[in-house]
């Protein structure tokens, strides 16, 4: 080696950069290899948007309950809710959570129907005054174009082999016997959703009902209501984790690592948030259940 002077220096410059790249590793982000990372962290995950898949939001929940240096979890939702699904499937991945460490939820802007159920599933609740949650309610759209198909010269012929296997179609008016039928399901969805908001905020689910018809109220009202347990913004929420989770002193604020995403997923988003813009003005863009609140449409 000390007739090759430079292969040295290359050998001992690769050893550093890799010491180097351990050390950041450990100390950096969350997971559980991070072996030498200090044990005075609060996670933050968040739920944004209409919520239409839980996977990637499971795995960031699941990875700080994985990460042994997260002592407690905030979940920051600013969204209006989304399909009644992937709603329950966070929701449960934040029970499970809740059998390892602490969990605070913090209210943005809005956190309604679904995402309030989501946020039932932390220790404590916390919105701030002017953010808009409740919406405690389940709803279906369907849209109805047989008049416009009348106008435009078109006919549809539906083959099925069961009466109810076209329902919802948006060629034909839907029968009162349909009708009932989808209505049965939604007030299951929604009984569903009371016994759960029942269960998590302690209210007797017959007065729960009396406020549980959809309509929306401020951070304070639901305050007020006994729906949130604290008023306060993001950073309130990080130091009452940090609080419940045993963390003295100004806790170390932590985020999930990056997951890639690929072309098609970008895409994808920009495709649902274009359609989020026009459902605003237009009601009936998707159909199934959803635990959604649809802001009204205009400009303020």
């Amino acid at each position: 080696m000390r007739r090759h002077p430079v292969i040295l220096g290359l050998l001992i410059l690769v050893v550093l950069g890799f010491g180097l790249y351990l050390l950041f590793y450990a100390f950096g982000g969350t997971g559980k290899g991070r072996v030498f990372s200090q044990p005075n962290k609060v996670g933050v995950v968040t739920v944004e948007g209409i919520v239409t898949d839980a996977s990637d939001v499971v795995r960031q929940i699941e990875e700080m309950g994985e990460d042994g240096a997260v002592k407690a979890v905030v979940v920051r939702i600013n969204s209006p809710g989304g399909g009644v699904a992937p709603a329950e499937e966070i929701f449960g991945a934040l029970k499970e959570l809740r059998k390892k460490k602490k969990v605070v939820a913090s209210m943005g802007s809005i956190a309604a129907s679904g995402a309030y159920l989501i946020a039932c599933a932390s220790d404590r609740i916390v919105a701030n005054p002017g953010s808009v949650t409740g919406s405690l309610s389940a709803i279906m759209h369907f849209a109805n174009a047989e008049a416009l198909l009348k106008k435009i010269g078109l006919q549809a012929t539906v083959v099925k082999s069961g009466r109810f296997k076209d329902i919802g179609t948006p060629v034909r008016e839907m029968t009162p016997e349909e009708r009932e039928l989808l209505q049965g399901v939604v007030d299951d969805i929604y009984d569903h959703l009371l016994d759960i908001v029942s269960a998590e905020r302690k209210i007797k689910k017959e007065e729960l009902r009396k406020i549980a018809d959809g309509r929306i109220f401020t951070g304070r009202q639901a305050k007020s209501l006994g729906l949130v347990d604290e008023l306060g913004d993001q950073g309130a929420a990080v130091r009452l984790a940090g609080k419940l989770g045993g963390i003295e002193g100004k806790p170390e604020v932590v985020y999930p690592r990056g997951k890639k995403r690929r072309l098609r997923e970008i895409l994808m988003q920009t495709a649902l948030s274009a359609l989020w813009e026009q459902w605003r003005g237009q009601e009936g863009a998707f159909s199934g259940p959803f635990y959604l609140y649809l802001p009204p449409s205009g400009g303020g």
